[in-house]
């Protein structure tokens, strides 16, 4: 399946109270081809959450590395980690549900 996803990448910025803010600024779009998606447990501090992981297929793009954000599906898909094989960027995503 092919999807048409919106590429972001996270601002930091401190608010007047001294807190941290993260806004996100959109980089462009790309085509990506999904592989399944797989549901796991994480056990964290404050429990356990739920996360979806998908690997998806794209034409090499620089701006496609690790901390990104894209977004397809109505949801947002960290970009964990990618590499570059023949021209394509093979990327791991993953959300936190």
């Amino acid at each position: 399946m092919r999807v048409m996803a919106g590429l972001f990448s996270g601002v930091e910025s401190e608010t007047p109270y001294g807190g941290q803010a993260v806004s996100w600024e959109p980089l462009g779009s790309a085509w990506l081809r999904l592989g399944a998606r797989r549901r796991r447990e994480k056990s964290e501090v404050g429990g356990v959450r739920a996360v979806e992981t998908v690997t998806a297929e794209a034409r090499s793009d620089a701006r496609l590395t690790a901390g990104r954000v894209l977004r397809f599906g109505g949801g947002d898909w960290r970009i964990v980690s990618g590499e570059t094989v023949g021209g394509r960027a093979i990327l791991n995503l993953e959300r936190t549900r």
